[in-house]
C-alpha cells in the first residue's frame, strides 16, 4: 500500500459524514508504518475504545471505513478466527467489526459486519511480521502471494457489502 497523507485518509471515508471524518483520530505514526507490508491501514481510536478505522486502496482510490465493535471480549480459553486473514486468536483477539453502510442505506441505520483481528494487523500476520498472541499461525499450503490475495479478496468482499 502507498503511504497516504492525513488529508487523503480523512477524504477517503465512505460511511461517515465529512464532519465525522474531520474529527476522527488519525495515527500520528504514519511515517513509521511498514507500508510495503500493508494491504490496508487499520487503527483503533484511542479516544473511543469501541471504534476502529480501516483505509485501503480500492479501484485506484483510497476507501476508508469507520468500524465499531463491542467492548466485551470472550474468555481467554475461547479461540476465534479472523475472516479476512484466517488467523486464530485467543480471547478478544478477533472482534465483530460493524460498519454503517454507505449512502442512503447507512443513513437509515443499515450496517454490515465482519469478524477480524481486533488489532487490524491482518497484513502483518499473513506475512509473518507479527505473531498472534497464541504464538502460532496455521501452516498453509498456499504461497504467501496466494494468502495475500485471499486476504485482500476477503476485504474487498466485505467492502462490496457496504454498497449493496
Amino acid at each position: 500500500m502507498r503511504k497516504p497523507t492525513e488529508q487523503d485518509i480523512r477524504n477517503s471515508f465512505v460511511n461517515c459524514t465529512k464532519g465525522e471524518a474531520k474529527r476522527l483520530s488519525v495515527p500520528r505514526d504514519l511515517d513509521e508504518r511498514p507500508w510495503d507490508d500493508l494491504d490496508f491501514l487499520g487503527w483503533r481510536d484511542p479516544g473511543a475504545p469501541d471504534r476502529s478505522y480501516l483505509v485501503t486502496e480500492r479501484e485506484g482510490r483510497l476507501t476508508g471505513v469507520a468500524l465499531r465493535f463491542p467492548p466485551s471480549q470472550r474468555g481467554f480459553l475461547h479461540r476465534s478466527l479472523c475472516s479476512l486473514c484466517l488467523t486464530t486468536h485467543p480471547g478478544g483477539g478477533v472482534s465483530l467489526m460493524t460498519a454503517r453502510k454507505a449512502g442512503a442505506a447507512g443513513r437509515e441505520g443499515n450496517s454490515v459486519g465482519v469478524y477480524m483481528c481486533t488489532d487490524l494487523a491482518c497484513s502483518l500476520y499473513v506475512r509473518g511480521k507479527k505473531v498472534p498472541e497464541s504464538g502460532v499461525r496455521f501452516e498453509e499450503s498456499l504461497t504467501l502471494e496466494e494468502q495475500i490475495a485471499r486476504t485482500t479478496g476477503n476485504l474487498a468482499a466485505f467492502l462490496d457489502k457496504l454498497y449493496t
